[in-house]
């Protein structure tokens, strides 16, 4: 039967644009009456007019009308009159009786809507106006299917708005919250678990779904109830029998598994759990492998999972007791749920499997604590290890070239059980140990015929005992003679059996995985080292048929070879040869797929530089090595570079920037090998890098594809200058040179660490330099900062943010490395446009970072020129604009003084003060005292104790004073 239709005013027009497949200019319009609603004193009313009286029969519209109802409820409440709450109130429980009478239910969505609404209504009258809001809905629904719908989802709604723990809350929501929930203990719980009940009882067969619905309610809010109102005898065997009925045990289980988890008292909790696994076991749901529903044993699991783990947690409470009998109890409960444990554990479907990996490493950590262990105990870990082992092997289905979302499951389910395998090695290192190396020779033994899951796994294991068997630095070769001996035998095993040349991407990974996990087993062992480096070389590592391996073993190929230099001379010559065609550089047009990417190589050259740098042979044959390993890098670049200069095709230009950009890479990557022991110098290798330089430094002036040349370039100088020292200075002039000229802000960014790294590292050297380069970058700076950009370009603005932070920091660094002259020697008119710009940085950017870079450099500048024998004229200069910046930039808006930085902004300031004070003494506290606090309005009295904390020598005094006097200038 339909509501009665009364009409509504509303602007049908704009209605039409509510339909998701109107047009744009229909949709507007919908979007503008929607906020013409929400913002309106009364005229929200038509629609909930709309609802009370069934007006409109389309779903969007309805919807329409309750999105305007809750905008008015959320945010406009407490402006309403108490007739227009009590409209709301009218509205929803008409709509609601108007549900009772309608053959078809609302649509699923509108349904929600309506929950959320109510919610809201509860949640703002609850306390107030509305006591009686679930008796007045309890009594209109009954037990009629439509309104119980409703009622259970306005429960579930009012979980979220008033208990969900996952959602913030302000803290005066946090206290209303609470005030309901007290209210509702008080007032109405118990109606509404009977509520339930009668509902569980009536529906569980005419109406699974909404017994389910129901059942997700009780969950929900057995967590802040009174426990006893559910964990009673009529409600657990209703909700035990339910777990019998297959539409609803999965809901069943879940509203077990949130009873088991409420926090109680450990002997009552442990109580209440075994009365369930009682009723349970019974029952026959401990019979999982008859059992082949995976959907209900996952939960299923979860439940044994929460009831295993409230068991340990009352078993801990207990055990801090002293309550010897009790404690003695609850660890017999938690024993014999074991075998039940170890079925879910060991089960096919790995879902089921990790849902009670928690309890079984709650319960490996309570056997840890235990001092000494049963017989059943230790079996019970052999059993385990079994069930993780078992476990960890791949499946035939596993997709090893494409792996998608079951692969990268089964990779986090692998996670957790080595969580539980490194727990196993803490409770009984020796069983694990024993254990492992059973399965690892067992399979070792049999390679051959094996699949390759087994050799896998096995290797796997061998790996893994590295972590849950930790050794200092990796030394599992040393101490320990038991562990010592069984790790040597099965790395002994792994690398003379012949299983590297097994025909599986993932057992190969495994072998070289392991192989560089314990590189310490050949300095124990050298005499492997030939047939290790084998494989890694053969088609078996770098040559394997995968990309995948190929790629991972190239890393692995450079920790070995790290780890191992110091055997590698015998074979140094024999490695490069066999290396030689995985160095070269790929040309973007041949067409051949190499065999590693260009990543890989940058692998392969730190290697050939580490054999190369570490060889024990004199100088000049490493020198030639080297030159052998690097001049075709320089060949290639110079061909490379010429075409890219005629190239006029944008792709085949990018194609070859990157190819070149990669040579420089591969170039430099091989400079990682050098080191305080050996040098570039010692190895005789400076020459060669000089004509690396030479050959690399045209690129700058290419006119294409600056960005990734300039790039690659600078990179390379960076690492020159760590590791040629003083044999690079003369490239430089000529690159910054290069770098200069038309320059982007990013460009100029990256290239001021480079000065910076120059500067610091070759100080006078440099200055000759400095002195020619400094006003070409400050002009190239300027010239990039004074670059209009739009005023919403947010990006452009974040670079010449950063771009001036950089500058600041470059002249910082000037100024702070004793070379006076650099700056001193710019010319006048130039020195006070810098110093300008640093006053400006000081003042005018509200960014504190730069600012107190500013600070810093003024303090310098004035402890360098501001004394009797410092520049001509800079005095003036300090008391018309320094001593104006210290107080001026402070007194801005935007200097924060409650944001940290600022405050240390703020510090800098204060020492530039005081360093003035230093360099000019009475002169600048007269300066303060007579002219300049006056000209801001500061009293004489204050005035006269700011100078006199000034003259104190203890600085952190002027800092704290500084803080203080500024805040109260801005009240």
């Amino acid at each position: 039967m339909a509501c009665q239709s009364v009409s509504a005013v509303m602007d049908e027009q704009a209605l039409l644009g509510l339909n998701p497949n109107a047009d744009a200019r229909y949709r507007q319009r919908a979007m503008a009456y929607f906020e013409q609603l929400k913002e309106s004193q009364g005229a929200w009313e038509v629609c909930a007019e709309a609802l009370a009286n069934g007006v409109y029969n389309d779903d969007h519209v309805k919807f329409f009308c309750f999105q305007v109802l809750e905008h008015q409820i959320k945010f406009r409440h407490a402006g309403l009159s108490s007739a227009q709450q009590q409209l709301i109130r009218e509205t929803l429980m008409k709509w609601l009786q108007c549900q009772l009478m309608t053959a078809q239910p609302e649509k699923p969505f509108i349904r929600n809507k309506a929950a959320q609404v109510f919610a809201l209504t509860f949640v703002m009258e609850y306390l107030t106006l509305w006591p009686k809001f679930f008796f007045d809905i309890l009594s209109l629904v009954g037990l009629n299917p439509h309104g119980v719908d409703i009622y259970l989802r306005t429960l579930m709604a009012i979980d979220a708005e008033v208990v969900d723990r996952d959602i913030l809350h302000l803290p005066d929501e946090t206290r209303r919250n609470t005030s309901i929930k007290d209210g509702m203990r008080e007032q109405c719980i118990p109606n509404l678990v009977e509520s339930w009940f009668q509902i569980l009882q009536t529906y569980q067969q005419s109406h699974p779904e909404l017994t389910c619905q129901c059942l997700e309610v009780v969950g929900a809010f057995v967590s802040w109830i009174d426990l006893n109102l559910i964990a009673n005898d009529r409600f657990v065997n209703l909700l035990l029998s339910q777990m019998s009925v297959e539409e609803l045990r999965e809901e069943a289980c879940d509203c077990l598994f949130e009873i088991v988890n409420k926090g109680m008292d450990p002997v009552d909790k442990t109580k209440l759990v075994e009365s369930l696994c009682g009723v349970l076991q019974s029952a026959g749901f401990f019979n999982v492998e008859q059992e082949e529903d995976v959907d209900f044993l996952a939960k299923f699991s979860r439940l044994v999972n929460g009831m295993g783990q409230s068991l340990v947690l009352s078993w801990t409470k207990l055990a801090k007791t002293g309550n010897v009998k009790e404690t003695a109890e609850t660890l017999q409960a938690v024993e014999t749920k074991v075998p039940l444990l170890l079925q879910l554990l060991v089960h096919e479907d790995d879902d089921i499997s990790a849902n009670i990996v928690g309890f079984c490493y709650e319960y490996l950590h309570v056997l840890k604590q235990l001092p000494q262990l049963t017989d059943q105990q230790k079996t019970n870990i052999e059993a385990i290890m079994l069930a993780v082992m078992k476990k960890l092997t791949y499946d035939d289905e596993y997709n090893f070239e494409n792996e998608g979302e079951d692969e990268a499951m089964f990779v986090e389910y692998r996670k957790q059980l080595k969580m539980l395998l490194d727990r196993l090695a803490q409770v009984s290192p020796e069983l694990l140990l024993e254990a492992v190396r059973r399965v690892f020779n067992s399979s070792m033994q049999t390679w051959q015929t094996a699949v390759f899951m087994e050799v896998e796994v096995a290797i796997r294991l061998l790996y893994m005992l590295g972590e849950a068997l930790p050794a200092s630095h990796g030394a599992h070769f040393s101490g320990d003679t038991a562990k010592t001996s069984a790790l040597q035998d099965m790395m002994r095993t792994l690398v003379s059996c012949g299983v590297s040349s097994y025909q599986h991407s993932s057992v190969s990974l495994e072998f070289f995985e392991t192989v560089v996990r314990y590189d310490k087993f050949f300095l124990v062992e050298p005499q492997h080292i030939p047939n290790v480096l084998m494989a890694f070389l053969d088609q078996r590592g770098l040559r394997h048929s995968s990309p995948k391996v190929r790629s991972r073993v190239a890393y692995l190929f450079s920790r070995f070879i790290k780890t191992l230099h110091k055997h590698m001379t015998a074979f140094i010559e024999d490695i490069l040869t066999r290396i030689q065609d995985l160095l070269e550089l790929a040309p973007p047009d041949n067409g051949f797929p190499a065999l590693l990417t260009s990543d890989d190589q940058l692998f392969m050259f730190e290697t050939a530089g580490v054999l190369i740098v570490n060889a024990e042979s004199p100088a000049e044959r490493k020198q030639a090595l080297m030159r052998s390993l690097l001049l075709p890098l320089m060949d290639a670049f110079r061909l490379l570079l010429a075409k890219l200069a005629l190239e006029t095709e944008d792709e085949r230009q990018g194609a070859l920037a990157d190819c070149l950009s990669h040579a420089v890479g591969f170039a430099s990557r091989t400079s990682k090998a050098f080191s305080n022991k050996q040098t570039v110098k010692q190895c005789g290798c400076t020459e060669v890098y000089r004509d690396c330089l030479q050959s690399f430094l045209p690129a700058l002036s290419c006119p294409v594809q600056r960005g990734t040349l300039r790039s690659s370039v600078r990179s390379f100088l960076h690492r020159m200058i760590i590791c040629m020292e003083e044999e690079v200075l003369p490239f430089v002039p000529a690159a910054s040179e290069h770098m200069l000229k038309d320059c982007e802000a990013k460009d100029l960014q990256e290239f001021i660490p480079l000065i910076s790294q120059i500067t610091a590292k070759f100080k006078q050297q440099v200055s000759p330099f400095l002195q020619q380069v400094f006003m070409p970058l400050v002009l190239a700076i300027f010239g990039v900062l004074s670059r209009p950009a739009e005023d919403n370009d947010q990006a452009a603005a974040l670079e010449k943010q950063m771009l001036r932070r950089s500058y600041f920091t470059f002249i910082q660094t000037v100024a702070g490395s004793g070379m006076n002259e650099v700056m001193a020697n710019q010319g006048a008119e130039n020195i006070e446009r810098v110093v300008f710009t640093i006053i400006q940085g000081a003042v005018d950017f509200p960014d504190p970072i730069a600012q107190k870079t500013c600070f810093i450099i003024l303090s310098r500048l004035v402890e360098l020129w501001g004394g009797k024998d410092g520049m001509v004229g800079f005095p003036d200069f300090v008391y018309k604009h320094i001593v104006p910046a210290c107080f001026l930039a402070p007194l801005k808006t935007t200097f924060d003084l409650s944001d940290a930085q600022t405050v240390l902004t703020l510090s800098e300031c204060a020492l530039t003060l005081k360093m003035i004070h230093l360099r000019r003494g009475p002169e600048f506290v007269h300066f303060l005292q007579q002219e300049y606090l006056p000209s801001l309005q500061v009293s004489p009295d204050i005035s006269q104790e700011l100078c006199q904390v000034l003259q104190q020598p203890d600085v952190k005094v002027l800092k704290t004073y500084m803080k203080a006097f500024f805040q109260r200038a801005k009240l």
